[in-house]
């Protein structure tokens, strides 16, 4: 990267908003003229990708990989280009400010949607900017709207257990189904554009600010997808179109059976022999919505734990070869190797390292991970970063520093701590200590999650994992961006070397 900086990490869904849910409306820019004022020069957010009830609201497991969460869409912007009225939003349901709750959030803003489609449906024939969008992302987004129709028609049951010309893409009951759901199918276009509309509106206000952008990409995709749908010959699926392997990671210090996650494993042989067309398409795609991405879970990319679909544990998988070093040739010749950063947390073979070091990602280190009984030598602590790699105080699967050092720590780890830091150290300080830990890091980028800025607790994490309820829910409260905040953050990254200076409005 070889310039310092500093940013933050929120998700879109926990931006203030009086409508449920953080969108991409007014509080949004708002918080890139904070990180502005702040000297930061990064945002970082989760996938923007569609989310479910089914899979918990995470933004991990979708129905596509391409299109994006219509949840996010600004009410407020949809009035400002004309899809709707005023008088459309003027009485929005008294919803927490602290929390999402997305059964309420889903029924209101699914209802302002169906109102804007139905008033221009009828003339998105002729509607240059709408067709302009659907003619350049039609490789994924006809394939999308007809999953999500024929899914509502079935009540929300799994491809694979649809009728079996359906299940296996008849060309004849496709151009069927295409003309029943017409009407359908073009909403759910008509929500992608409005999405990527938005999308790239707030992208441009962050360019004139100076803000990059962080985005985050699952290496695996849910199997009840579009993706896999229409591309089952890139997965490892049996006769029935149901997964024959899966993904998971095998059993380790924290888990005696490993961890099973139930996404199909890629076929890299026939994706090879594509010159990785899919995979090209998908990175691309959000290339163009990123200035920067992390690869999740990146050594699945040269080599990855696949089990049997039978198998109810982990354990009993293999390893499998990736062609990680053709693969991120081909990859590159569309994409920058600046605009990489390696998820590389956990156990990390020579082969993953040296991959890494090749195409020169970014890692990550984590300052959670740090204060074990190996801090000499362990990686994340502070003195054995490199400059080319992304410090975190914690990601958005960790607890807060307040939460994990009064939940997680032994009073020898509060010890090494204070040792480690040359004072005595209390929950009151903890979470500055190391957020200033991480500012004078040599890494050349340091995200902060806004959790840890504002001093918050467990009760205030992002997400526990192999927890189903009360994740991906917690919202920030305008208020809590205050200019005393603003003027703290500036001053460290200022000391730190990391302050990013600009003049734009």
């Amino acid at each position: 990267m070889g310039k310092r900086g500093s940013g933050i990490l929120l998700h879109i869904t926990s931006l203030p908003s009086q409508y449920g849910i953080g969108d991409m409306g007014p509080e949004a820019y708002k918080f890139v003229d904070f990180l502005s004022e702040a000297g930061q020069s990064y945002w970082q957010i989760l996938p923007l990708n569609q989310t479910n009830a089914a899979y918990g609201n995470s933004p991990y497991s979708s129905f596509s990989a391409f299109a994006g969460n219509h949840l996010l869409i600004s009410p407020d912007r949809l009035v400002k280009t004309g899809f709707l009225e005023a008088d459309d939003i003027k009485n929005p349901p008294d919803f927490s400010a602290g929390k999402v709750n997305y059964e309420k959030v889903t029924e209101y803003k699914e209802g302002l949607l169906q109102k804007a489609f139905e008033r221009i449906k009828e003339k998105l024939p002729e509607h240059r900017k709408f067709q302009h969008f659907f003619h350049a992302n039609s490789y994924w987004l006809e394939d999308y709207g007809l999953f999500i129709s024929i899914k509502e028609s079935n009540k929300g049951l799994e491809w694979g257990d649809w009728p079996e010309d359906l299940r296996d893409r008849n060309n004849g009951t496709l151009i069927e189904s295409r003309n029943t759901f017409k009407d359908s199918i073009l909403k759910e276009m008509f929500l992608q554009f409005l999405f990527f509309t938005q999308w790239y509106s707030l992208k441009n206000y962050c360019d004139s600010r100076n803000i990059k952008i962080i985005g985050d990409i699952p290496i695996y995709v849910t199997y009840d997808s579009a993706d896999v749908w229409a591309n089952p010959e890139i997965f490892s699926l049996d006769e029935n179109r149901k997964p024959d392997y899966v993904a998971g990671v095998p059993p380790d210090y924290f888990s005696s059976t490993g961890q099973l996650w139930g996404h199909p494993v890629y076929r890299w042989d026939v994706i090879k022999k594509s010159g990785y067309e899919w995979w090209i398409k998908r990175i691309t795609h959000n290339h163009s919505l990123f200035h920067m991405f992390r690869l999740d879970h990146f050594r699945g990319f040269v080599g990855y734990w696949q089990v049997h679909s039978s198998e109810q544990t982990a354990i009993n998988g293999k390893w499998m070869h990736a062609p990680a070093k053709d693969f991120f040739n081909s990859l590159l010749e569309h994409v920058p190797a600046g605009a990489i950063i390696a998820e590389d947390l956990g156990i990390i073979t020579d082969d993953v390292r040296t991959i890494i070091s090749r195409f020169r990602f970014p890692g990550m280190k984590v300052l959670l991970f740090a204060f074990g009984e190996d801090l000499p030598t362990n990686p994340y602590a502070p003195h054995n970063h490199v400059k080319n790699c992304v410090i975190y105080t914690g990601t958005h699967d960790n607890n807060t520093i307040i939460g994990w050092y009064r939940s997680e720590l032994s009073g020898e780890d509060r010890k090494r701590i204070s040792l480690y830091l040359g004072r005595e150290i209390t929950e009151e300080h903890i979470n500055w200590e190391l957020i200033r830990l991480a500012m004078t890091s040599v890494a050349d980028m340091a995200i902060i999650p806004m959790q840890d800025i504002l001093c918050l607790g467990e009760k205030d994490r992002m997400n526990l994992p192999a927890s189903a309820n009360g994740n991906w829910e917690w919202r920030l409260r305008q208020e809590q961006l205050t200019r005393p905040l603003i003027d703290k953050l500036s001053d460290l990254v200022r000391i730190s070397g990391r302050y990013q200076l600009t003049d734009k409005k």
